[in-house]
């Protein structure tokens, strides 16, 4: 048994990497975050084959080449189905989690890997460009649940002195992703005429992959526990997890988690949004997730081939400094992982947002010099790359982390139904005007990035707490005092000081 305080509180252990817990995230993370990830930049590098398929298809169909404006139009459907899907599967993460649980949902999210996979891979056999498209709003779907349900699954089984750490692993293997699609993407390899469609087919491999092993690991303990009432099961699940039997301490957590939240039940959306005691939780997680996507990141990526021929690249090496990049974010979410137990979410999130902000501003002053000064293409490049380490470094790996700590239970559904939402519309509306921005205002549409991430960072350093190390419902403590409630906690609370209580008799309290 574990020692105990003066007054009966059990000693919490401090939660360890063990081999259940490494391979359940590793799974979780590869099976779907991933394909997030590698779906973002799967089409980029072959574009113009899969154009010219269009093309090639619609003249035989019609025995007339397509118009330019029509293929334009294609494009972009195709382009804009992913993040389309994307905000039609955060809709659709609330009601699912809440039926199937954290672990049956990623099961469930499969179907839309595997079969928009199938369907891209027999694309060119079926000579339908249709089919891509609508295979890219499905895959969509399986990325707008895969990231929120990842971070919730894994914030729910880590301890939580390591739920930073194993939060920033999607975010990791979004990155990982993206940088396999680019280098899957050179000439050489798959980007070409001839390889496109096994390019984008492989992304039911990670999919059928998850499929098989996650069914092994267990389902979130507090699902379990504070969802279905299933302590046996919890106790198991906790003790696979850990890699020891006693978790008293964590039980009694969950229990007082549970108390607190009784009187408000499942929350659905709606409800969430009139909750006096979450709103300022609610109003931080849509300010960091419009802030890491209003950023300009996209932009950054959009614009850095023309960067890179600016300063005397040559077009046929664009490609692999561009996989350079894609190596670089994943370094930087590596280095995330191992440094966000020491340093916290907060200062990443403000050093992060600030690096940004001094990087678009240097990014449209080198812009602008660029013709005139000769060493100025190189300070373009060193200031795509300083932007990349910034949003690497906070912006991108650290809002659902956050997101995971400030709600509670029966909340952090629709929380995260409502962040994920914000997420893909911000990131479609980015894709939608930037090309009008940059026509209209060229490099200056930096500026607006740079303003955003200024703004962001303001409010994280105004009202966003430190959530390391603490238990969700210190968490939700925290906020008590902006949002001008009280704490309600239930007979089942740690007893005042001076009153002995054993774990047992804690965790055997009654419930109001």
């Amino acid at each position: 048994m574990a020692d105990t305080e003066e007054w009966g509180k059990p000693v919490e252990r401090k939660g360890r990497l063990t081999v259940v817990l490494a391979l359940a995230t590793l799974i979780a993370a590869f099976g779907s975050s991933f394909q997030y990830g590698y779906n973002v930049s799967a089409v980029n590098s072959p574009s113009q084959f899969m154009q010219q398929f269009y093309n090639t298809t619609y003249t035989e169909r019609y025995h007339s080449p397509m118009e330019e404006n029509v293929l334009t139009l294609l494009w972009s459907l195709s382009v804009s189905m992913f993040p389309l899907g994307g905000f039609f599967g955060s809709l659709m993460v609330a009601p699912l989690v809440n039926k199937f649980g954290r672990k049956g949902t990623l099961l469930f999210n499969n179907i839309f890997s595997i079969v928009p996979a199938i369907m891209m891979g027999v694309s060119e056999i079926a000579k339908s460009y249709e089919i891509i498209i609508v295979a890219r709003f499905i895959v969509g779907i399986c990325a707008g649940l895969s990231s929120n349900v990842v971070p919730m699954y894994l914030g729910e089984i880590a301890p939580k002195n390591l739920r930073g750490a194993l939060g920033i692993v999607p975010q990791l293997f979004i990155t990982v992703g993206i940088l396999c699609a680019q280098v899957l993407g050179i000439r050489n390899i798959l980007g070409n005429s001839t390889g496109w469609t096994l390019m984008l087919g492989l992304t039911g491999i990670p999919a059928a992959i998850q499929l098989l092993l996650l069914p092994f690991f267990p389902e979130s303990p507090r699902y379990m526990l504070i969802q279905n009432g299933d302590e046996q099961k919890t106790t198991k699940a906790l003790q696979r997890l850990r890699g020891w039997d006693d978790v008293d301490s964590e039980l009694l957590e969950m229990r007082q988690e549970d108390q607190s939240e009784k009187a408000e039940g499942h929350l659905s959306v709606f409800s969430l949004l009139a909750q006096r005691s979450l709103r300022w939780q609610l109003i931080s997680i849509v300010v960091m997730m419009m802030g890491q996507q209003l950023s300009g990141v996209n932009a950054i990526y959009y614009y850095a081939d023309i960067i890179y021929s600016s300063a005397g690249v040559r077009e046929s090496d664009i490609q692999y400094v561009t996989v350079g990049t894609g190596a670089v974010n994943v370094f930087m979410s590596v280095i995330a992982v191992f440094i966000v137990e020491a340093s916290g979410r907060r200062l990443l999130l403000l050093c992060g947002f600030g690096i940004c902000c001094g990087a678009s501003v240097l990014l449209t002053v080198a812009l602008n010099l660029q013709e005139t000064v000769t060493w100025m293409p190189y300070v373009s490049i060193a200031s795509v790359i300083i932007y990349i380490i910034g949003h690497g470094m906070g912006p991108s790996p650290i809002p659902p982390v956050v997101g995971t700590e400030m709600f509670r239970q029966t909340a952090r559904p629709a929380a995260f139904m409502v962040a994920g939402s914000v997420h893909w519309l911000s990131n479609f509306v980015v894709g939608l005007i930037f090309p009008f921005l940059e026509r209209g205002l060229g490099p200056y549409s930096f500026i607006i990035f740079a303003v955003i991430c200024l703004v962001t960072l303001i409010y994280i350093w105004l009202v966003v707490p430190e959530t390391k190390e603490k238990t969700f419902l210190e968490v939700f403590q925290m906020f008590a005092k902006s949002n001008k409630v009280e704490l309600n906690l239930g007979d089942g609370d740690l007893p005042p000081k001076g009153l002995k209580e054993s774990p047992e008799d804690a965790l055997k309290a009654t419930p109001f």
